[in-house]
């Protein structure tokens, strides 16, 4: 009778590990927000155990504010450009590379009490960047606000419904949403 032997479990560099279990809980979370996921969902999910959960982060509050300050920063990286279509075209492009990112901030974050400061800052920055770009293109005051508020949910709302559609038409879409902001423009515009 011979001995089954199993491969020795890897020890990963600390820094490595906690990449990865971020990477693994930006998907849990993204696929039913915080309150839906469970501790032992995010260590499945990166093939390890609650207790190495634990050596990394303290509860799963503290797992979720990484989550998400992760997410910011590689949002805030790829979009690193001049405001206007080369910087929704940079949100898009970020969207498609990490959809679960995009999902957590702007679907689940955002609704839940906890947590939506975060990204309700994220998104008013987004918002105020939108306002200063359209300042030459429509006076300031109300519709100024209304455009530039409206141009990002516009934005935002476009990318998430064509990630749910199974992101359909992928070299047109950047052009689609273009037309559908430049609507909301429009709109404001028009006496």
């Amino acid at each position: 009778m011979s001995k089954i032997q199993q491969e020795p479990v890897r020890r990963l560099p600390r820094a490595e590990r906690r990449e990865q279990i971020l990477a693994a809980a930006t998907n849990a979370f993204a696929r039913t927000g915080f309150a839906g996921t469970g501790l032992d969902e995010v260590a499945a999910e990166a093939g390890i155990s609650r207790v190495i959960l634990y050596r990394h982060f303290e509860s799963k509050t503290d797992l979720y504010r990484a989550v998400l300050e992760r997410a910011i920063a590689r949002l805030a990286a790829a979009t690193d450009v001049e405001v206007g279509r080369e910087s929704a075209h940079a949100l898009l492009r970020w969207a498609d590379a990490e959809p679960a990112g995009f999902r957590l901030l702007f679907r689940h974050a955002a609704r839940e009490p906890e947590f939506c400061a975060e990204v309700d800052e994220l998104r008013a920055a987004m918002t105020e960047e939108v306002r200063a770009r359209l300042a030459g293109a429509i006076a300031a005051g109300p519709w100024a606000d209304w455009a530039a508020q409206l141009a990002t949910a516009v934005c935002l709302e476009a990318i998430m419904a064509w990630l749910d559609a199974g992101r359909p038409e992928p070299n047109e879409i950047a052009d689609r949403i273009d037309r559908a902001v430049e609507g909301v423009i429009q709109a404001a515009g028009s006496p």
